[in-house]
């Protein structure tokens, strides 16, 4: 059983920053994929970074490339979501996901890899 819990949401004018965090807790070791998800309002949940233990990592938006980083710190069993230069369209809920990199492969940003998921965290960048 792993759980796991963001933080760090908020609001944000446009053009500021914000950092997530993912604390993973349980059986943690088994989950060696780390990945951020979000979801804006009507709109279907997408994938936006993923992280690998050896620490590789996925961007799947081309809109955050450059914007968005992730890390983790394996030492601290946490994940993070850098995010510079906000814009209006980042709100959503932001969700992090974990599973064992052998389900996911080359698939990172598919959910159904992904046996965990925390609770999400709200983003709202507005003036």
């Amino acid at each position: 059983q792993v759980q796991l819990t963001e933080s760090g949401g908020g609001s944000v004018p446009p053009g500021g920053s914000l950092r997530l965090s993912c604390a993973a807790s349980g059986d943690i070791a088994t989950r060696d994929v780390m990945t951020w998800f979000r979801q804006a309002q009507g709109k279907e949940r997408e994938g936006v970074a993923s992280i690998f233990v050896d620490g590789s990592t996925y961007y799947n938006l081309d809109s955050v490339k450059g914007r968005f980083k992730i890390s983790r710190d394996n030492a601290k069993k946490t994940a993070y979501l850098q995010m510079n230069n906000v814009r209006p369209s980042d709100s959503a809920i932001y969700y992090c996901a974990a599973a064992p990199s052998r389900w996911v492969s080359t698939q990172p940003f598919q959910e159904s890899k992904y046996p965990d998921w925390g609770q999400g965290t709200q983003v709202t960048v507005s003036f």
